[in-house]
């Protein structure tokens, strides 16, 4: 009887775990986390700092889920891995063999090394404990002051406006989230935050965190600048938790390096996840995602394989559906280019693929708070990025997950003031009928 050892309960774990049942009914599966709330989803942290949804609704799964994968569940943190031996080892040494592992440790917050960084009152939402943290110390009259870019900067200062938080955003540049974003998209959520009351400061870069009796009592800038404030909130990205791979030998780079099959460079280890490499067909290089489908596609194809069928991961286009200022926002294949100053890793639901951009030419349209923006290549679209209004969504995703040939309307999408809106959905009708006759 086969052992599949799996490290990590997030998305990628839990998919391998179904996968590996589906093809083996009497394997041991043994599922080891370090994370004492088990499986439940990360993205809905920020609707539960603003009050949308109860804690409970966060978790997929309930305990006859869990019964009917028959598991072996153990909270517990794996320090070693000898792949020779095919064991690992926890924190009291204590060994446990396997035939096949998946790595699945997922990434964690980056912190800055900055004085004053462990005083009480420094904040991350990185899991459940740190969103309960910031509930707890979030209270009205509080000030606070929010370091960082990409989705979870906004995500922590909606939830401490929501509470009743004055709160100060720091960014380092002269605009949000750079890299994804293009100006007047950026100027769209500064604009809704600033409306909101959220006072946002630009090229601000903090030298220090002060404190009294290990409070926090406020920040000082590098322009010498002094804000007193109860709270500093870090949102300057996520890193993979790659120490356990690299100290079992296996070759990693930003991540842990994988195959078309899952595989890392020992034959019986595989990884997925946040914290595995994957090779992006669109542009060619090996690349990192934060988001949440991908883990579970990667995890079913690694337990596929780890369960003895041979399945090829193929990455598709990078689609995450997200809130920025309250607008809904959707960020579709590769959008973006460079590296933004606010990030020191890759942003937590977030894809490096979005900023592995092609040669492109963008074509846009803009009313109110409705934005399309299109990357459009030779033959196809490449990405998009889609706030407000989310009909397009879908239809924009099919054509750019099938390469779709879109030549018959290049010229117009280009054309000065096109109806892009028009112009997509007649197409993709026409596209979408023939698709289905």
């Amino acid at each position: 009887m086969a052992r599949y050892v799996i490290i990590g309960t997030g998305p990628a774990g839990i998919s391998a775990a179904e996968a590996i049942r589906s093809q083996d009914s009497g394997g041991e599966i043994v599922l080891i986390s370090a994370e004492p709330f088990g499986y439940y989803s990360r993205p809905g942290l920020a609707y539960v700092l603003t009050g949308e949804i109860p804690e409970s609704s966060l978790y997929p799964f309930s305990k006859v889920d869990f019964q009917r994968l028959n598991l072996q569940l153990m909270y517990q943190q794996v320090t070693r891995i000898d792949p020779a031996a095919h064991q690992i080892f926890n924190q009291k040494k204590q060994l446990l063999r396997y035939d096949r592992l998946l790595i699945a440790t997922g990434s964690q917050a980056a912190m800055p090394d900055l004085p004053g960084i462990n005083l009480e009152g420094v904040v991350k939402l990185d899991d459940m404990q740190d969103a309960r943290r910031l509930m707890k110390l979030g209270r009205r009259g509080r000030t606070a002051v929010v370091i960082g870019g990409g989705i979870t900067a906004l995500e922590i200062l909606e939830g401490l406006h929501h509470r009743g938080v004055n709160v100060h955003y720091f960014l380092r540049g002269d605009r949000y989230w750079s890299n994804v974003l293009d100006e007047e998209e950026s100027h769209i959520v500064e604009s809704r935050l600033k409306h909101e009351g959220v006072q946002i400061h630009y090229h601000t870069e903090t030298a220090e965190i002060i404190g009294k009796r290990g409070r926090v009592k406020g920040v000082r800038t590098t322009a010498r600048k002094v804000l007193k404030c109860d709270l500093v909130a870090i949102a300057i990205g996520v890193r993979p938790r790659l120490e356990l791979a690299r100290n079992s030998g296996l070759q990693t780079e930003r991540g842990i390096l994988v195959d078309e099959h899952l595989q890392t460079s020992h034959a019986d280890i595989f990884a997925a996840g946040d914290a595995a490499q994957t090779y992006d067909p669109f542009t060619g290089k090996s690349v990192v995602e934060t988001l949440w489908k991908p883990a579970r596609q990667q995890g079913g194809v690694a337990g596929l394989n780890m369960s003895g069928r041979r399945e090829v991961y193929v990455k598709p286009p990078s689609f995450n559906v997200t809130r920025l200022a309250g607008l809904t926002t959707t960020i579709i294949g590769a959008v973006g280019s460079g590296r933004d100053a606010d990030l020191v890793g890759i942003a937590r639901g977030d894809s490096e693929s979005w900023r592995l951009l092609p040669e492109s030419i963008s074509a846009q349209n803009l009313h109110e708070v409705n934005r399309l923006r299109l990357l459009v290549g030779e033959t196809s679209l490449l990405g998009a990025v889609v706030m407000g209004d989310q009909t397009l969504s879908r239809p924009i995703q099919d054509l750019v997950i099938h390469q779709v040939n879109i030549t018959p309307i290049r010229e117009r999408l280009l054309a000065p003031q096109a109806p892009l809106t028009q112009i997509l959905a007649s197409f993709w009708r026409e596209t979408h009928a023939a698709q289905q006759s």
